[in-house]
């Protein structure tokens, strides 16, 4: 009995060595916390049997949402909040995968775009970088400032509204002190004119007001100070050139007639003729069957009441109807040498143009 006993003992103490050595095997593995690396391995041998769940997208839609890791968020928290905007179906098979994936810690607090065709590890890998993401905007040469508002609701991904932005660009907003200056903004004046149109990158922590500082920067940029200094010269400010140019940006079609157009302008200016430009009483009428830029009738020539029609007014309107494009800037400045007066679009559907002397040259081009 009594060498039973001992060989027990010996048992005992023999496996109770092993043990030990089998945890302190797990204890320097784990870096000293074998709690959580025998928990991750349970996690890492159960997700085994879950993959085709992990690649599975919870839908077909590759609209970007807007979503934020905020400072301090957990795994936990980050997967209810991606449940919660539909884009993961199952929050706890998130945190698993970024548990064992070593990518808890990689977590990264910022703005993002992901959409519903990505699967838990793509937007787990997507979470860990928020220097990636970026807003994609684009405006269109021609645009009125109410335009590039619908621009910004329609994009879905700013952290603002078109609204927010027209408060910020529009009359009675408080520009940058030296952009006033660079470009003879009147006091109260909206940008518009000024936010140039281009394709943007875009921080997704931009604000309203620094949307419009790097559109109007942009302008400054795109434009340069020989264009302000030719213009000066020719007894014309900035802000008068760019009035110009965004009657012309919306008469013309095809670019490489800009200048032709532009001398028209410049030739009936010059004059004291009445410019009678379309796009500024359709400015005046505003927004109307679904587009800022509506048809107009002979009528509303003479009935629309505004400082803007220049059917009415002698001289420039108040201020731009749109935001040009470099080529039309460049155009008023520098147009074609003319003496032409009228022009009207071709009767071939091509976006040119006849021009013409007189009105009854004018009259004679017609279709």
């Amino acid at each position: 009995m009594g060498r039973i006993i001992k060989i027990l003992i010996l048992l005992a103490f023999g496996f109770g060595l092993l043990a030990a050595m089998f945890a302190g095997i797990i204890f320097i593995i784990s870096g000293g916390h074998p709690v959580d690396f025998i928990q991750t391995e349970i996690t890492r041998f159960s997700m085994r049997s879950r993959q085709d769940d992990l690649n599975r997208p919870v839908g077909s839609d590759n609209t970007p949402i807007r979503f934020t890791v905020n400072l301090g968020d957990s795994p936990r928290v980050i997967a209810q909040n991606l449940f919660n905007a539909s884009l993961i179906s199952d929050s706890e098979l998130f945190v698993d995968y970024v548990r064992v994936s070593d990518l808890d810690v990689a977590l990264e607090a910022g703005t993002y775009f992901p959409n519903k065709t990505q699967t838990i590890p793509e937007i787990a890998q997507m979470l860990t970088d928020s220097s990636k993401s970026f807003i994609p905007f684009r405006i269109l040469e021609g645009w009125r400032l109410e335009e590039i508002a619908a621009a910004i609701d329609s994009n879905r991904l700013f952290g603002f509204t078109g609204a927010d932005f027209l408060v910020a660009a529009g009359s009675g907003s408080q520009p940058d002190p030296t952009f006033a200056a660079a470009v003879d903004l009147p006091p109260g004046a909206s940008m518009e004119g000024f936010l140039f149109p281009d394709t943007y990158q875009l921080p997704p922590e931009i604000t309203p007001v620094g949307l419009r500082d790097l559109l109007t920067q942009a302008f400054l940029a795109q434009v340069g100070t020989p264009v302000a200094a030719d213009a000066a010269a020719q007894g014309f400010s900035l802000y008068q050139i760019v009035t110009f140019a965004s009657i012309v940006q919306r008469e013309s079609v095809n670019s490489d007639e800009n200048p032709m157009i532009a001398s028209v302008y410049r030739n009936r200016f010059g004059i004291g003729m009445k410019l009678d430009a379309d796009p500024t009483v359709q400015y005046a009428i505003g927004f109307q069957n679904g587009t800022w830029w509506p048809q107009i009738t002979q009528d509303d020539y003479t009935g629309v009441l505004s400082n803007y029609n220049t059917y009415l007014n002698i001289g420039l309107p108040p201020g731009p109807i749109a935001n040009p494009g470099l080529s039309a800037i460049r155009a008023v400045i520098y147009p074609e040498e003319s003496d032409f007066l009228y022009f009207r679009a071709t009767c071939d559907g091509s976006g040119y143009h006849n021009f013409a002397r007189t009105f009854e040259e004018h009259v004679a081009n017609g279709c």
